[in-house]
């Protein structure tokens, strides 16, 4: 049986696989604006999303952002596909990837949530092109 990594071990593999996904600016922002009211929920996530099921070898980065995307989108986390969808620039999935994952959100979870994901893509989209071509 596999050993089970301690919770300062999951939170550093945690904390390895958030940076690699969101970024070291998302993240460092995230431990600057943490306060002792939510630090508690900052290591929760830390440990159990990112350094549990993020961790998991059974799906790629990129295959763990596309069924983010399409739980969020469905589940109608507007801020969270923001950042999901700017993160895919680190995992790997591709803006087909993304326009697949909400045509079956519009199937499984209605049009109206994948209706608005596609829009916050295409604004978010449009963010990274700019700031692309602003270099």
């Amino acid at each position: 049986m596999d050993e089970v990594p301690s919770d300062a071990a999951r939170y550093r593999t945690g904390l390895a696989v958030r940076r690699s996904v969101l970024g070291d600016r998302h993240v460092d922002r995230a431990e600057v604006a943490a306060t002792d009211f939510d630090q508690p929920f900052q290591e929760l996530i830390t440990e159990a999303a990112w350094g549990t099921v993020w961790a998991r070898p059974g799906f790629t980065k990129r295959e763990r952002s596309i069924v983010t995307l399409a739980l969020l989108a469905a589940l109608g986390h507007d801020e969270e596909v923001a950042m999901h969808v700017r993160a895919t620039v680190n995992t790997g999935a591709s803006r087909d990837d993304i326009c697949e994952a909400f045509l079956h959100v519009a199937i499984y979870a209605g049009v109206p949530a994948a209706n608005r994901a596609f829009k916050i893509a295409k604004d978010v989209f449009s963010e990274m092109d700019g700031a692309k071509n602003a270099r």
